[in-house]
């Protein structure tokens, strides 16, 4: 898949353009599963204290790909950017994290 050309911020506009259209709510979510092995690694980081390098690297992956999912649907709706983006992080059953990204899909000028 192509690297997007839409714009995404987290401010409600983007200052010296005007919004031409409003085309709605867009959103991506990714959900990961942890890895015994990094949770081992993650155990061990958290006596010796640190950055958790694979818990990072999981989340990383996990924004990038819900990022991917928000602005391929703005694309859809016909949309060059999604303006007041939101993160939002959970954990699931306590073995899975998942990563809600949204935001409104507008054509600005």
């Amino acid at each position: 898949m192509a690297k997007s050309e839409i714009l995404v911020v987290t401010s409600d506009d983007v200052p010296g353009r005007k919004v031409a259209k409003t085309l709605g709510l867009v959103r991506g979510q990714s959900v990961r599963a942890r890895h015994v092995g990094r949770d081992i690694q993650a155990g061990i980081r958290s006596i010796v204290g640190g950055k958790v390098g694979v818990y990072a690297e999981l989340l990383e992956k996990s924004r990038e790909e819900a990022i991917n999912e928000m602005t391929a649907e703005a694309e859809k709706l016909g949309a060059n950017a999604v303006v007041a983006v939101r993160m939002s992080t959970a954990d699931i059953m306590g073995s899975a994290a998942e990563v809600l990204v949204y935001g409104t899909a507008v054509v600005i000028e």
